[in-house]
């Protein structure tokens, strides 16, 4: 499979040239681009083009953009108002929010990419019908907006009762949006589990994002980590089943103790590619 590395392995550091060399040193030929504040700026064009003419020079190519999820440089702790929600009640805060996300995909129109990873509503919400209508309503008008910059928007399974794997299947129906999805394994480690969600996501998953946690809250530990608790033998078994639909993406976080996140990282998808079942497993 191919491979990307998310840049949320380094959202606390500001998204610069020196830091995309190191990822495309380590051998990894592909990134996606995390939109957090602290980290890019998406009102900031000038940081935007310094990376587009490296990425114009550069082998190292844009897989995707993950759509910003808040407006503040510290994960949301700033208050309500900086988290980011297409499904949001109020129409002029969803509209408001809506143009958020648009202006983070105009970084496509100078450094092309396939995807935007969109969330459905935010950590923890609870599902509700007129949620359901406020998405459908936001996601037409971001998903014309990404297709106008070749972009294809991707929703993925999360941490609430609107985006597990059941439930996006049951948007897809309701809205006939027909968006197709980024499979999470850390999200679905958290809920119904990797083999369900995957098999319910499995024919529409066009990228992943591979992380691992306590199975309590949402660490984005590294695959393979004894702290994890996914079985990443029978994981990348599934993921074999559907090769050519994604590359081996990492979601990873870095809490300051390593040397050299990048090339961790490289290692961790040589580990994973290497994992094959043994006897006793069969």
């Amino acid at each position: 499979m191919n491979r990307v590395l998310s840049t949320h392995l380094f959202v606390q550091q500001r998204l610069t040239t020196a830091l995309l060399q190191r990822i495309e040193q380590a051998g990894i030929p592909a990134v996606e681009i995390f939109c957090a504040a602290q980290h890019i700026d998406w009102h900031n064009k000038s940081q935007i083009m310094e990376l587009a003419h490296w990425f114009r020079d550069s082998p190292l190519q844009l897989h995707a953009i993950h759509a910003p999820m808040y407006t503040d440089e510290i994960w949301g702790r700033s208050g309500p108002h900086t988290h980011i929600n297409i499904t949001e009640r109020v129409k002029s805060e969803r509209i408001k929010w809506t143009g958020e996300i648009k202006r983070a995909l105009e970084i496509a129109e100078v450094i092309p990419c396939k995807y935007v990873i969109q969330h459905l509503g935010v950590t923890g919400q609870e599902y509700s019908d007129y949620s359901v209508d406020a998405a459908f309503t936001a996601l037409e008008d971001i998903s014309l907006f990404a297709k106008q910059r070749g972009v294809e928007v991707l929703l993925e399974n999360t941490p609430n009762d609107l985006s597990t794997a059941e439930r996006l299947n049951l948007f897809n129906g309701m809205t006939h949006l027909n968006l197709n999805y980024v499979f999470d394994t850390g999200h679905a480690n958290l809920g119904a589990g990797v083999e369900q969600e995957f098999l319910l996501m499995r024919d529409r998953i066009r990228s992943l994002h591979l992380h691992d946690n306590d199975g309590q809250t949402d660490q984005h530990l590294f695959p393979l980590d004894p702290k994890g608790t996914i079985d990443w033998t029978r994981t990348m078994e599934l993921l074999r089943t559907k090769p050519d639909q994604y590359p081996l993406l990492l979601e990873l976080r870095d809490n300051g103790d390593l040397e050299h996140p990048a090339q961790d990282a490289a290692r961790t998808l040589d580990a994973l590619e290497n994992l094959r079942p043994t006897s006793n497993d069969k």
